[in-house]
């Protein structure tokens, strides 16, 4: 029994250790491109737009249609559930409040990081494992370009434009296809529904969404450069580290989710 009792201890303490260095090595590498990010010129290594605007690309712009789909689903869930339960204490025609409030400041960011995550940072993980078993990333260093500055930095700073654009998209067309569906059940205009969502909505709701998905993208971004970077053992390590990558990502979304909820609202 003392033997099971000791390996227990040593398993957590173990795993409690890589996670703390896992921890601290995804701290130094934001500050190292932070850093890139605001004083590159002054090493003669400044952060190409090039790279910046295609990892956009690949993030944002080619993410919208399922952005689209998954955005005008929520919306119209809300809108179906919303009036469903309210009906039953004849309050349908309050489902514009719980509509609007849920999604710019809620549903909206969270899916977008879900989706991101799954996306875009699975694909980062992947790409910097083969790196890695290519010793590509090694290749780098010997010829004199900074790696951070080089592989993190772009898809960096892309997600964190690109996420609160794509979550305020996510709020139009989540709004839109909620207000389709409740102006058919309740038979009111969608002008009127606009106005309502008007005179909810303040511009705090729209910052509290957009605040969330800025941080949703540096999340991604670096557990998925952690992940990337820590691949061994070849293919397999790649798929596994890429699987790993998107659990926590998610995991992270939705805990940092929660906190920053009873925070803002205490």
């Amino acid at each position: 029994m003392p033997s099971r009792l000791h390996a227990l201890l040593d398993r957590m303490g173990r795993a409690t250790i890589r996670a703390v260095e896992e921890f601290g090595f995804a701290a130094s590498l934001l500050g190292e491109a932070l850093w890139w990010l605001a004083a590159g010129h002054t090493r003669r290594q400044p952060v190409r737009l090039r790279p910046i605007i295609a990892q956009a690309m690949d993030t944002g712009i080619q993410a919208l249609p399922i952005v689209t789909i998954l955005a005008a689903t929520i919306g119209l869930m809300l809108a179906i559930q919303g009036i469903y339960t309210l009906r039953t204490f004849g309050a349908e025609s309050r489902v514009t409040l719980g509509i609007a409030l849920s999604t710019v400041r809620e549903f909206s960011p969270l899916i977008t990081g879900i989706l991101v995550a799954g996306r875009s940072g699975s694909a980062l993980a992947a790409r910097l494992g083969s790196m890695r078993i290519n010793q590509e990333i090694d290749a780098l260093s010997v010829m004199g370009i900074n790696p951070v500055r080089f592989l993190v930095v772009p898809p960096l700073v892309a997600m964190m434009v690109m996420m609160p654009l794509m979550t305020l998209w996510a709020d139009l067309i989540s709004l839109l296809a909620a207000g389709l569906y409740v102006s058919a059940q309740l038979q009111t205009s969608l002008a009127a529904y606009g106005d309502e969502l008007l005179t909810i909505l303040k511009l705090n709701d729209f910052m509290h969404g957009l605040a969330k998905s800025a941080i949703f993208a540096v999340l991604i971004a670096i557990v998925g450069v952690v992940n990337g970077a820590s691949v061994s053992g070849g293919a397999e390590g790649v798929g596994r580290m890429t699987t790993r990558s998107v659990v926590h990502a998610v995991s992270a979304i939705i805990i940092t989710d929660m906190v920053f909820a009873f925070m803002v609202t205490r």
